[in-house]
Protein backbone atom coordinates (compact mmCIF):
# COMPACT_ATOMS: atom_id res chain seq x y z
CA UNK A 1 0.00 0.00 0.00
CA UNK A 2 1.34 3.38 -0.57
CA UNK A 3 -0.86 5.54 0.93
CA UNK A 4 -1.40 8.30 -1.93
CA UNK A 5 -4.71 8.84 -2.71
CA UNK A 6 -6.25 7.82 -6.14
CA UNK A 7 -7.42 11.35 -6.99
CA UNK A 8 -3.90 12.49 -6.69
CA UNK A 9 -2.98 11.10 -10.21
CA UNK A 10 -5.36 13.74 -11.56
CA UNK A 11 -2.20 16.61 -10.37
CA UNK A 12 0.33 14.70 -12.71
CA UNK A 13 0.60 16.55 -15.77
CA UNK A 14 1.58 14.13 -18.24
CA UNK A 15 -1.22 12.47 -17.36
CA UNK A 16 -3.18 15.50 -18.81
CA UNK A 17 -0.61 15.85 -21.94
CA UNK A 18 -0.88 12.75 -23.06
CA UNK A 19 -4.91 12.31 -22.89
CA UNK A 20 -5.20 15.75 -24.19
CA UNK A 21 -3.15 15.36 -27.35
CA UNK A 22 -4.65 12.29 -28.59
CA UNK A 23 -8.04 13.25 -27.76
CA UNK A 24 -7.56 16.33 -29.67
CA UNK A 25 -6.08 15.30 -32.45
CA UNK A 26 -8.74 12.39 -32.68
CA UNK A 27 -11.39 15.01 -32.61
CA UNK A 28 -9.29 17.75 -35.17
CA UNK A 29 -8.85 14.72 -37.53
CA UNK A 30 -12.88 13.36 -37.70
CA UNK A 31 -13.51 16.93 -38.26
CA UNK A 32 -11.34 17.38 -41.18
CA UNK A 33 -12.73 13.71 -42.50
CA UNK A 34 -16.09 14.37 -42.00
CA UNK A 35 -17.49 18.62 -42.74
CA UNK A 36 -14.19 19.12 -45.05
CA UNK A 37 -15.14 16.47 -47.63
CA UNK A 38 -19.02 17.67 -47.54
CA UNK A 39 -17.88 21.45 -46.86
CA UNK A 40 -18.61 22.56 -50.69
CA UNK A 41 -19.78 19.63 -52.56
CA UNK A 42 -20.69 22.10 -56.00
CA UNK A 43 -17.41 23.54 -55.73
CA UNK A 44 -15.30 20.56 -55.86
CA UNK A 45 -17.33 18.68 -58.57
CA UNK A 46 -15.38 17.57 -61.53
CA UNK A 47 -16.18 15.33 -64.20
CA UNK A 48 -19.55 13.79 -62.67
CA UNK A 49 -21.04 11.06 -65.26
CA UNK A 50 -24.32 12.50 -67.12
CA UNK A 51 -25.19 10.65 -70.19
CA UNK A 52 -27.01 12.88 -73.19
CA UNK A 53 -28.55 11.09 -75.43
CA UNK A 54 -30.25 12.36 -78.94
CA UNK A 55 -33.00 10.20 -80.71
CA UNK A 56 -34.67 12.99 -82.27
CA UNK A 57 -35.00 11.91 -85.76
CA UNK A 58 -35.23 15.34 -87.69
CA UNK A 59 -38.26 16.69 -89.88
CA UNK A 60 -37.80 18.12 -92.95
CA UNK A 61 -39.05 22.13 -93.29
CA UNK A 62 -38.49 24.37 -96.66
CA UNK A 63 -37.09 21.46 -98.45
CA UNK A 64 -34.50 21.21 -95.97
CA UNK A 65 -33.69 18.24 -93.67
CA UNK A 66 -33.68 19.76 -89.62
CA UNK A 67 -32.16 18.34 -86.55
CA UNK A 68 -32.54 20.74 -83.62
CA UNK A 69 -31.64 17.61 -81.10
CA UNK A 70 -28.30 17.36 -82.72
CA UNK A 71 -27.68 21.66 -82.36
CA UNK A 72 -28.61 21.07 -78.92
CA UNK A 73 -26.47 18.10 -78.07
CA UNK A 74 -23.37 19.75 -80.09
CA UNK A 75 -24.56 22.67 -77.81
CA UNK A 76 -24.05 20.87 -74.30
CA UNK A 77 -20.98 19.38 -74.80
CA UNK A 78 -18.86 22.53 -76.02
CA UNK A 79 -20.59 24.60 -73.89
CA UNK A 80 -18.38 25.82 -70.96
CA UNK A 81 -21.00 27.10 -68.27
CA UNK A 82 -20.49 23.96 -66.09
CA UNK A 83 -16.27 24.16 -66.86
CA UNK A 84 -15.22 20.25 -65.98
CA UNK A 85 -17.99 19.74 -63.51
CA UNK A 86 -20.24 17.62 -66.14
CA UNK A 87 -19.25 14.90 -68.03
CA UNK A 88 -21.69 14.45 -70.79
CA UNK A 89 -21.44 10.52 -71.94
CA UNK A 90 -23.40 10.70 -75.48
CA UNK A 91 -24.63 7.61 -76.21
CA UNK A 92 -27.82 5.73 -77.30
CA UNK A 93 -30.87 4.62 -75.87
CA UNK A 94 -29.79 1.35 -75.16
CA UNK A 95 -26.36 2.28 -73.62
CA UNK A 96 -28.35 4.76 -71.25
CA UNK A 97 -30.49 2.04 -69.71
CA UNK A 98 -27.60 -0.48 -69.51
CA UNK A 99 -25.08 2.28 -67.72
CA UNK A 100 -28.13 3.70 -65.49
CA UNK A 101 -29.12 0.06 -64.69
CA UNK A 102 -24.99 -0.03 -63.33
CA UNK A 103 -24.81 3.29 -61.64
CA UNK A 104 -22.09 4.57 -63.84
CA UNK A 105 -24.30 7.75 -64.58
CA UNK A 106 -26.29 10.29 -61.65
CA UNK A 107 -28.38 11.19 -64.68
CA UNK A 108 -29.30 11.82 -68.12
CA UNK A 109 -30.96 13.92 -70.39
CA UNK A 110 -32.64 12.61 -73.13
CA UNK A 111 -34.44 14.26 -76.78
CA UNK A 112 -37.12 12.00 -78.00
CA UNK A 113 -37.03 11.03 -81.62
CA UNK A 114 -40.43 14.00 -82.81
CA UNK A 115 -38.19 16.70 -80.95
CA UNK A 116 -37.98 18.81 -84.15
CA UNK A 117 -41.03 17.79 -85.91
CA UNK A 118 -43.10 19.20 -82.49
CA UNK A 119 -40.93 22.35 -82.24
CA UNK A 120 -41.46 23.35 -85.72
CA UNK A 121 -45.34 22.52 -85.48
CA UNK A 122 -45.58 25.70 -83.06
CA UNK A 123 -44.21 27.78 -85.97
CA UNK A 124 -46.85 26.87 -88.01
CA UNK A 125 -44.40 25.69 -90.80
CA UNK A 126 -45.64 22.18 -90.72
CA UNK A 127 -48.98 20.66 -90.94
CA UNK A 128 -50.30 19.36 -87.93
CA UNK A 129 -54.20 19.63 -86.52
CA UNK A 130 -53.23 19.90 -82.96
CA UNK A 131 -49.14 20.77 -82.18
CA UNK A 132 -48.12 19.09 -79.25
CA UNK A 133 -45.32 20.82 -76.80
CA UNK A 134 -41.91 19.49 -77.59
CA UNK A 135 -40.53 17.54 -74.63
CA UNK A 136 -36.97 17.41 -72.88
CA UNK A 137 -36.75 14.30 -70.52
CA UNK A 138 -34.15 14.80 -67.32
CA UNK A 139 -33.59 11.34 -65.97
CA UNK A 140 -32.32 11.02 -62.43
CA UNK A 141 -30.64 7.90 -60.50
CA UNK A 142 -30.85 7.76 -56.94
CA UNK A 143 -29.79 4.31 -56.97
CA UNK A 144 -26.40 6.06 -57.44
CA UNK A 145 -26.31 8.43 -54.51
CA UNK A 146 -29.07 10.74 -53.69
CA UNK A 147 -26.33 13.73 -53.31
CA UNK A 148 -25.27 13.28 -56.57
CA UNK A 149 -28.36 12.50 -58.20
CA UNK A 150 -29.25 15.82 -57.15
CA UNK A 151 -26.49 17.25 -58.80
CA UNK A 152 -26.55 15.74 -62.01
CA UNK A 153 -30.54 16.63 -62.06
CA UNK A 154 -29.66 19.98 -61.39
CA UNK A 155 -26.80 20.29 -64.47
CA UNK A 156 -29.49 18.84 -66.52
CA UNK A 157 -32.19 20.71 -65.89
CA UNK A 158 -30.58 23.98 -66.58
CA UNK A 159 -28.93 22.47 -69.91
CA UNK A 160 -32.55 21.42 -70.75
CA UNK A 161 -33.85 24.91 -70.39
CA UNK A 162 -31.29 26.99 -72.13
CA UNK A 163 -31.46 24.53 -74.59
CA UNK A 164 -35.35 25.29 -74.85
CA UNK A 165 -34.57 29.17 -75.15
CA UNK A 166 -31.53 28.60 -77.66
CA UNK A 167 -34.08 26.83 -79.51
CA UNK A 168 -37.00 29.21 -79.41
CA UNK A 169 -34.34 32.21 -80.25
CA UNK A 170 -33.65 30.33 -83.80
CA UNK A 171 -37.59 29.87 -84.40
CA UNK A 172 -37.78 33.49 -83.80
CA UNK A 173 -35.52 34.51 -85.67
CA UNK A 174 -36.19 32.39 -88.60
CA UNK A 175 -40.13 33.00 -88.54
CA UNK A 176 -39.45 36.56 -88.81
CA UNK A 177 -42.77 38.56 -89.81
CA UNK A 178 -44.72 34.94 -90.02
CA UNK A 179 -43.71 34.47 -85.79
CA UNK A 180 -44.70 38.06 -85.20
CA UNK A 181 -48.36 37.07 -86.64
CA UNK A 182 -48.57 34.62 -84.17
CA UNK A 183 -51.00 34.91 -81.43
CA UNK A 184 -49.55 36.48 -78.11
CA UNK A 185 -49.74 32.90 -76.11
CA UNK A 186 -48.11 31.00 -78.90
CA UNK A 187 -45.08 33.50 -79.44
CA UNK A 188 -44.67 33.08 -75.79
CA UNK A 189 -44.52 29.10 -76.09
CA UNK A 190 -42.30 29.47 -79.29
CA UNK A 191 -39.84 31.87 -77.09
CA UNK A 192 -39.56 28.82 -74.80
CA UNK A 193 -41.04 25.99 -76.68
CA UNK A 194 -39.68 22.58 -74.58
CA UNK A 195 -41.08 21.48 -71.68
CA UNK A 196 -38.97 19.83 -69.14
CA UNK A 197 -40.60 16.73 -67.26
CA UNK A 198 -38.01 14.75 -64.53
CA UNK A 199 -38.58 11.14 -64.06
CA UNK A 200 -36.45 8.38 -62.39
CA UNK A 201 -34.45 6.51 -64.70
CA UNK A 202 -33.55 3.32 -62.83
CA UNK A 203 -36.78 3.31 -60.42
CA UNK A 204 -35.96 1.15 -57.01
CA UNK A 205 -38.28 -0.61 -54.47
CA UNK A 206 -39.87 1.61 -51.74
CA UNK A 207 -37.72 -0.72 -49.40
CA UNK A 208 -34.53 0.78 -50.86
CA UNK A 209 -33.58 4.11 -48.44
CA UNK A 210 -33.72 6.52 -51.84
CA UNK A 211 -30.51 4.18 -52.86
CA UNK A 212 -29.10 4.62 -49.00
CA UNK A 213 -29.84 1.13 -47.51
CA UNK A 214 -26.59 -0.39 -49.56
CA UNK A 215 -24.64 1.86 -47.93
CA UNK A 216 -25.88 1.64 -44.29
CA UNK A 217 -25.89 -2.03 -44.91
CA UNK A 218 -22.48 -1.83 -45.60
CA UNK A 219 -21.73 0.31 -42.82
CA UNK A 220 -23.09 -2.15 -40.51
CA UNK A 221 -21.09 -4.63 -41.88
CA UNK A 222 -17.52 -3.00 -41.65
CA UNK A 223 -18.64 -1.53 -37.74
CA UNK A 224 -19.55 -5.32 -36.96
CA UNK A 225 -16.18 -6.20 -37.75
CA UNK A 226 -14.35 -3.55 -36.51
CA UNK A 227 -15.81 -3.45 -32.76
CA UNK A 228 -15.83 -7.39 -33.34
CA UNK A 229 -12.36 -7.56 -33.81
CA UNK A 230 -12.23 -5.05 -30.06
CA UNK A 231 -13.90 -7.75 -28.58
CA UNK A 232 -11.92 -10.73 -29.76
CA UNK A 233 -8.10 -9.38 -29.02
CA UNK A 234 -9.91 -8.87 -25.35
CA UNK A 235 -11.39 -12.13 -24.75
CA UNK A 236 -8.00 -13.77 -26.84
CA UNK A 237 -5.52 -12.31 -24.45
CA UNK A 238 -7.74 -12.93 -21.36
CA UNK A 239 -7.92 -16.88 -22.39
CA UNK A 240 -4.52 -16.91 -22.88
CA UNK A 241 -3.54 -15.24 -19.32
CA UNK A 242 -2.33 -12.30 -20.26
CA UNK A 243 -4.74 -9.87 -19.18
CA UNK A 244 -7.59 -9.51 -16.73
CA UNK A 245 -11.14 -9.31 -17.49
CA UNK A 246 -13.30 -7.52 -15.42
CA UNK A 247 -17.49 -8.41 -15.51
CA UNK A 248 -18.81 -6.05 -13.49
CA UNK A 249 -17.70 -6.37 -9.94
CA UNK A 250 -15.86 -9.14 -10.39
CA UNK A 251 -12.10 -9.36 -12.31
CA UNK A 252 -11.38 -12.81 -13.43
CA UNK A 253 -7.96 -14.35 -14.40
CA UNK A 254 -6.80 -17.57 -16.50
CA UNK A 255 -3.85 -19.05 -15.58
CA UNK A 256 -1.18 -18.14 -18.45
CA UNK A 257 -0.81 -19.83 -21.42
CA UNK A 258 2.46 -18.41 -23.26
CA UNK A 259 1.88 -17.64 -27.17
CA UNK A 260 3.74 -15.78 -29.23
CA UNK A 261 2.60 -12.60 -31.03
CA UNK A 262 2.15 -14.43 -34.17
CA UNK A 263 0.06 -17.45 -32.62
CA UNK A 264 -2.33 -14.71 -30.70
CA UNK A 265 -3.02 -12.74 -33.98
CA UNK A 266 -3.56 -15.91 -35.46
CA UNK A 267 -5.80 -17.67 -32.94
CA UNK A 268 -7.84 -13.94 -32.82
CA UNK A 269 -7.91 -13.88 -36.93
CA UNK A 270 -9.75 -17.80 -36.92
CA UNK A 271 -11.95 -17.05 -34.10
CA UNK A 272 -12.82 -13.55 -36.28
CA UNK A 273 -13.68 -15.74 -39.43
CA UNK A 274 -15.59 -18.50 -37.57
CA UNK A 275 -17.78 -15.59 -35.68
CA UNK A 276 -17.99 -14.15 -38.77
CA UNK A 277 -20.74 -16.61 -40.36
CA UNK A 278 -22.78 -15.97 -37.58
CA UNK A 279 -22.19 -12.00 -37.45
CA UNK A 280 -23.00 -11.58 -41.56
CA UNK A 281 -26.32 -14.15 -40.96
CA UNK A 282 -27.64 -12.02 -38.33
CA UNK A 283 -27.26 -8.46 -39.89
CA UNK A 284 -28.82 -9.94 -43.28
CA UNK A 285 -31.72 -11.19 -41.13
CA UNK A 286 -32.28 -8.47 -39.43
CA UNK A 287 -31.82 -6.26 -42.70
CA UNK A 288 -34.37 -8.03 -44.80
CA UNK A 289 -35.98 -10.62 -42.61
CA UNK A 290 -36.92 -8.02 -39.83
CA UNK A 291 -36.77 -4.66 -40.96
CA UNK A 292 -37.99 -6.01 -44.75
CA UNK A 293 -35.20 -3.95 -46.92
CA UNK A 294 -35.88 -4.94 -50.08
CA UNK A 295 -32.78 -7.43 -51.57
CA UNK A 296 -32.44 -10.20 -54.08
CA UNK A 297 -29.77 -12.41 -54.35
CA UNK A 298 -29.74 -13.73 -50.93
CA UNK A 299 -27.00 -16.50 -50.81
CA UNK A 300 -24.59 -14.12 -52.70
CA UNK A 301 -25.60 -11.42 -49.94
CA UNK A 302 -25.11 -13.54 -47.87
CA UNK A 303 -21.79 -14.84 -48.69
CA UNK A 304 -20.78 -11.10 -49.42
CA UNK A 305 -21.76 -10.17 -45.91
CA UNK A 306 -19.48 -12.89 -44.34
CA UNK A 307 -16.61 -11.92 -46.01
CA UNK A 308 -16.69 -8.40 -45.47
CA UNK A 309 -16.76 -8.87 -41.77
CA UNK A 310 -14.18 -11.25 -41.73
CA UNK A 311 -11.77 -8.80 -44.26
CA UNK A 312 -12.47 -6.06 -42.08
CA UNK A 313 -12.15 -7.71 -38.86
CA UNK A 314 -8.94 -9.28 -39.54
CA UNK A 315 -7.96 -5.68 -40.94
CA UNK A 316 -8.67 -4.22 -37.64
CA UNK A 317 -7.19 -7.27 -35.31
CA UNK A 318 -3.65 -6.83 -37.81
CA UNK A 319 -3.78 -3.14 -36.41
CA UNK A 320 -3.90 -3.78 -32.75
CA UNK A 321 -1.41 -6.41 -32.91
CA UNK A 322 1.37 -4.15 -34.63
CA UNK A 323 0.05 -0.72 -32.88
CA UNK A 324 -1.32 -2.48 -29.45
CA UNK A 325 -3.55 -0.29 -27.30
CA UNK A 326 -3.22 2.92 -30.23
CA UNK A 327 -4.42 0.66 -32.21
CA UNK A 328 -7.63 1.45 -31.59
CA UNK A 329 -7.71 5.02 -32.58
CA UNK A 330 -6.04 4.09 -35.60
CA UNK A 331 -9.05 1.19 -36.05
CA UNK A 332 -11.24 4.11 -35.64
CA UNK A 333 -9.86 6.26 -38.36
CA UNK A 334 -9.22 4.16 -41.02
CA UNK A 335 -12.88 2.13 -40.73
CA UNK A 336 -14.76 5.26 -40.27
CA UNK A 337 -13.16 8.65 -40.00
CA UNK A 338 -11.84 8.39 -43.88
CA UNK A 339 -14.29 5.96 -44.40
CA UNK A 340 -17.51 6.79 -44.59
CA UNK A 341 -16.89 10.88 -46.31
CA UNK A 342 -14.92 8.57 -48.92
CA UNK A 343 -17.66 6.04 -49.49
CA UNK A 344 -18.85 7.47 -52.82
CA UNK A 345 -22.60 7.32 -50.80
CA UNK A 346 -23.78 10.45 -49.49
CA UNK A 347 -21.57 12.17 -51.71
CA UNK A 348 -20.44 11.26 -55.27
CA UNK A 349 -16.59 10.91 -55.59
CA UNK A 350 -16.53 13.25 -58.42
CA UNK A 351 -17.70 16.18 -55.88
CA UNK A 352 -15.39 15.78 -53.45
CA UNK A 353 -11.97 17.41 -52.85
CA UNK A 354 -8.28 15.55 -54.61
CA UNK A 355 -7.51 13.96 -51.32
CA UNK A 356 -10.44 12.19 -50.50
CA UNK A 357 -10.66 11.08 -54.04
CA UNK A 358 -7.12 9.76 -53.28
CA UNK A 359 -8.54 8.08 -49.91
CA UNK A 360 -11.34 6.49 -51.82
CA UNK A 361 -9.25 4.57 -53.95
CA UNK A 362 -8.18 1.50 -51.13
CA UNK A 363 -10.72 2.70 -48.09
CA UNK A 364 -12.47 -0.41 -47.35
CA UNK A 365 -16.03 0.99 -47.15
CA UNK A 366 -16.08 2.17 -50.71
CA UNK A 367 -15.12 -1.06 -52.37
CA UNK A 368 -17.89 -2.73 -49.89
CA UNK A 369 -20.73 -0.37 -50.47
CA UNK A 370 -19.92 -0.45 -54.26
CA UNK A 371 -20.15 -4.43 -54.00
CA UNK A 372 -23.56 -4.20 -51.78
CA UNK A 373 -25.20 -1.70 -54.22
CA UNK A 374 -24.56 -4.37 -57.44
CA UNK A 375 -26.23 -7.21 -54.95
CA UNK A 376 -28.94 -4.50 -54.00
CA UNK A 377 -29.81 -2.29 -57.43
CA UNK A 378 -28.17 -3.64 -60.06
CA UNK A 379 -29.00 -7.33 -59.97
CA UNK A 380 -25.29 -8.62 -58.76
CA UNK A 381 -23.58 -7.19 -61.90
CA UNK A 382 -20.27 -8.04 -61.70
CA UNK A 383 -18.90 -4.49 -63.71
CA UNK A 384 -21.63 -2.31 -61.55
CA UNK A 385 -19.02 -2.74 -57.98
CA UNK A 386 -19.21 -6.77 -57.33
CA UNK A 387 -15.80 -7.50 -59.11
CA UNK A 388 -14.32 -4.34 -57.61
CA UNK A 389 -15.73 -5.42 -54.31
CA UNK A 390 -14.60 -8.57 -54.64
CA UNK A 391 -10.90 -7.80 -55.48
CA UNK A 392 -10.00 -5.48 -53.16
CA UNK A 393 -11.80 -7.62 -50.29
CA UNK A 394 -8.88 -10.06 -51.36
CA UNK A 395 -6.03 -7.93 -51.71
CA UNK A 396 -7.03 -6.22 -48.43
CA UNK A 397 -7.11 -9.46 -46.77
CA UNK A 398 -3.31 -9.98 -48.26
CA UNK A 399 -2.04 -6.79 -47.27
CA UNK A 400 -3.35 -7.37 -43.93
CA UNK A 401 -1.73 -11.13 -43.46
CA UNK A 402 1.52 -9.70 -44.59
CA UNK A 403 1.55 -6.67 -42.19
CA UNK A 404 0.18 -8.06 -39.48
CA UNK A 405 2.55 -11.19 -39.58
CA UNK A 406 5.32 -9.59 -40.48
CA UNK A 407 5.67 -6.87 -38.74
CA UNK A 408 4.12 -9.22 -35.23
CA UNK A 409 6.90 -11.97 -36.47
CA UNK A 410 9.66 -9.36 -36.45
CA UNK A 411 8.44 -8.45 -32.61
CA UNK A 412 8.85 -12.20 -31.35
CA UNK A 413 12.28 -12.73 -33.40
CA UNK A 414 13.31 -8.99 -31.76
CA UNK A 415 12.40 -10.47 -28.19
CA UNK A 416 9.88 -8.03 -27.63
CA UNK A 417 7.46 -10.34 -26.09
CA UNK A 418 4.42 -9.72 -24.09
CA UNK A 419 4.35 -9.19 -20.26
CA UNK A 420 1.68 -10.98 -18.40
CA UNK A 421 -0.30 -9.77 -16.10
CA UNK A 422 0.71 -10.86 -12.63
CA UNK A 423 -1.18 -13.77 -10.98
CA UNK A 424 -0.32 -12.99 -7.84
CA UNK A 425 1.31 -10.12 -5.75
CA UNK A 426 4.91 -10.87 -5.37
CA UNK A 427 5.73 -12.02 -2.03
CA UNK A 428 8.91 -10.48 -0.52
CA UNK A 429 11.43 -12.64 1.49
CA UNK A 430 10.96 -12.07 5.77
CA UNK A 431 13.96 -10.40 7.45
CA UNK A 432 16.01 -13.09 9.19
Amino acid sequence: MSGIHPFRVLRAKPLWIANGVITGVLALLFTVFYVGANIDPVDHMKNLPVGLVNADKGAAVGGKQVNLGAQISESITKSTVSGDKIDWKVMDEKQLTEDLGKGKLYGALVIPADFTSSTVALTGAATTATPARPTLTVLTNQSAGSVGSGLARTATTQAAESASLQVGNELTAQGGSGAAKLPAAARVLLADPAAVTVKDGHPLDSHSGLGLTAFYYALVLVVCGMLSANVISGQVDHALGYTHNDMGPLRLHRPLIRATRVQTLAISSTLMAGLSLLMGTLVMAGAVGLMGMDASHLPLLWLYSVCAIAVTGIGALTLLAVFGTPGMLVVALVFIGMAVPTANATTPLQALPGFYRFLAEFEPLRQITGGIRSILYYDAQADAGLTRGWLMMAVGLAAAAFFGFGVTGWYDRKGLHRIPAETEPKKTASPT
